[in-house]
């Protein structure tokens, strides 16, 4: 036994202690800490990536509007919806988006653009119009549908203003 205590102690004295590996390792930690808080805070008081600033003699450019539009209003619809029985309406507004060139135009059409829409809101289900994607899909279709009426390139937008199912 007194052999084996003695080989203990000679490879212990032999080797020396890693005490330092954890010292290194909380030193490494409280500077990976600190440049990290001192970037964030130079990034945050801009003093590095700061954005360009304008100065008042500089005026922004500007944008380019793409083509004028006009807005041409169509008279309100209420269209009587489901069977005989059962009275629900639907009042419809809207308003078309046109180039500004052809809202002449799209204006003398105004009566076939409501009678197209017309014709199309009294063929649609009331159980259509209570889902919640039902106005996009409606819009859609009703947007195809002026589209068609008014001739290709002319009408860019169907903006519904009023939808009221009663």
């Amino acid at each position: 036994m007194a052999d084996a205590a003695q080989t203990e102690t000679e490879e212990t004295e032999g080797t020396p202690k890693k005490k330092g590996g954890k010292l290194f390792l909380i030193i490494g930690l409280v500077l990976l800490l600190a440049g990290g808080g001192g970037g964030f805070y130079a990034v945050y008081s801009g003093l590095i990536l700061a954005p360009a600033t304008e100065t008042a003699e500089t005026e922004p450019e500007p944008r380019d509007q793409g083509p004028e539009v006009a807005f041409v209003p169509l008279d309100p619809l209420v269209v009587t919806l489901g069977e005989n029985g059962r009275n629900s309406y639907l009042r419809f507004t809207a308003e078309l988006e046109v180039e500004s060139r052809y809202e002449t135009e799209v204006a003398h059409l105004r009566p076939r653009v409501l009678d197209v829409l017309n014709g199309y809101l009294r063929a649609v289900q009331a159980q259509d119009l209570e889902a919640p994607a039902a106005l996009a899909r409606l819009r859609s279709q009703m947007l195809h549908r002026v589209q068609i009426v008014t001739g290709e390139g002319r009408v860019r937008d169907l903006l519904v203003t009023e939808f009221v199912l009663n």
